[in-house]
C-alpha cells in the first residue's frame, strides 16, 4: 500500500464500538481441523459485510474467538454474535462430533468507550496470544488483524484502516505508531483487569453456603480492584477497599472495620459498602457477610454516610487514586491484610 494511501476516515452517523468474544468449552477447540482457520477467519469478516459495520480488529486463537467491531445505531451486538457463533458451533461439531457443548457459554460483549479506551483495546488483544502461550510476541500471531495492518501478510478482505486511522495519517507513520504502541507490554496487574473484564477468567465471589462461586464482573473499576486483590477475588477486593478506608480515616491499622464497634468503625464499614457500590464489585449484602453485619444494619449506615459530605467525597475518590494508594501502603509497611490467603470452607 502506498503512503499516500490515507486510513479510512470514519463517517457521521451515530456508532458504538464492541469487543466480543467465545470461548470454548472445556475439552474443545475451535481448529480441530486447519482447514477452520480460514473459514472461521473468513465468516468473522463476511459478517461484518452488512451496511454500518466496521471490522477494526479480530484474533483467532484454539480456545477463544475475539472480534473489535463498530456498529451503527440499532445493530446490536447480539445480532452480530448470531453470524458468527452459531456457524462456529456448527462448524466444529461437523469436524469433531463429539457430544458436548463448544462454547463454554454465552459470548461476552464489552463496550468501548472511546479513541483511547478502543487503542488500549487493540494492544491487550495484541498481548492476548501471548498470555495464552500461543505466541512468543504480539506481532507473531498468524490469526490475527495486527499483522495485516502492519503489512506483514496478505488482508484477504480484510481492510486494515479503520486500524490504523486510529494512529496515524499515513500507512507508513500509522504503521509505525501501532507497532511502537502494542509493543509496550502491559503490567501484570492492565492484563488481568482486562481479562476480569472481558469474563475470560473465572472471579471467586465469597461463598453461598459451603460453594465458592463465580460471577460477572460489572465495571472496569471493579476488574481493576479484584485484579489488585490477586487471586483473592471479590473478597480481597472488599479487603483492599477496607484497608484503603481504614487508612484514609486514620493511618494504616488506625480502624478496625470488622471488629470495631466504635463510631469510626461504623462510618469505616459504611464507607466500604458506599464504595463497592458506587464501582459495581458485588452487592451490599455480600460486604455485609464480610464484616459479620446484617444488610439493614449496614443499609441504615450507607444512608447516614450520604448526609456527610466529607464521607461523598472519599467514595468519588478515582480508582487509579485507590490503587496508588494501596500499593503505597504494601511498600510502606510490607504485606497487609489485603494479601492474606483466604482459607477455603472443608
Amino acid at each position: 500500500m502506498a503512503q499516500q494511501d490515507a486510513p479510512r476516515t470514519g463517517d457521521s452517523r451515530p456508532r458504538t464500538t464492541w469487543h466480543l468474544c467465545w470461548q470454548a468449552a472445556v475439552g474443545r477447540e475451535f481448529f480441530p481441523e486447519l482447514s477452520l482457520r480460514a473459514k472461521i477467519r473468513d465468516r468473522v469478516v463476511d459478517a461484518h459485510r452488512t451496511r454500518g459495520r466496521v471490522l477494526v480488529d479480530y484474533c483467532l486463537l484454539p480456545t477463544e474467538i475475539h472480534l473489535i467491531a463498530e456498529l451503527e445505531h440499532g445493530d446490536a451486538p447480539g445480532d452480530l454474535a448470531r453470524a458468527i457463533g452459531s456457524v462456529v458451533t456448527r462448524w466444529v461439531r461437523e469436524a469433531w462430533p463429539v457430544r458436548s457443548p463448544v462454547l463454554a457459554g454465552p459470548f461476552h460483549a464489552h463496550q468501548i468507550q472511546d479513541e483511547e479506551d478502543l487503542r488500549r483495546e487493540i494492544r491487550l488483544l495484541a498481548w492476548r496470544p501471548v498470555a495464552l502461550g500461543a505466541s512468543r510476541g504480539p506481532t507473531f500471531h498468524r490469526d490475527g488483524a495486527l499483522r495485516v495492518a502492519l503489512g506483514r501478510r496478505p488482508g484477504d478482505g480484510f481492510d486494515s484502516r479503520p486500524m490504523l486511522c486510529l494512529f496515524g495519517t499515513t500507512v507508513v507513520g500509522a504503521r509505525a505508531a501501532l507497532l511502537s504502541w502494542v509493543l509496550q507490554k502491559p503490567s501484570e496487574a492492565e492484563r488481568r483487569a482486562w481479562e476480569i473484564s472481558r469474563g475470560l477468567v473465572l472471579v471467586r465471589s465469597g461463598q453461598e453456603g459451603q460453594r465458592l462461586v463465580a460471577r460477572q464482573v460489572k465495571s472496569q473499576a471493579a476488574a481493576a480492584l479484584i485484579a489488585a486483590a490477586g487471586d483473592q477475588g471479590v473478597e480481597g477486593a472488599i479487603r483492599l477497599l477496607a484497608t484503603w478506608v481504614s487508612a484514609r480515616m486514620g493511618g494504616a491499622g488506625a480502624v478496625d472495620l470488622h471488629a470495631g464497634v466504635d463510631a469510626a468503625a461504623v462510618r469505616g464499614r459504611a464507607l466500604v459498602a458506599r464504595l463497592v457500590k458506587e464501582h459495581r464489585l458485588c452487592s451490599s449484602a455480600t460486604v455485609a457477610r464480610h464484616f459479620g453485619r446484617t444488610k439493614a444494619t449496614l443499609s441504615e449506615q450507607m444512608l447516614a454516610s450520604r448526609g456527610r459530605l466529607a464521607d461523598s467525597e472519599i467514595v468519588h475518590t478515582p480508582i487509579s487514586r485507590i490503587l496508588d494508594d494501596v500499593s503505597s501502603l504494601r511498600s510502606a509497611t510490607g504485606p497487609s491484610v489485603v494479601d492474606q490467603p483466604v482459607i477455603d470452607p472443608p
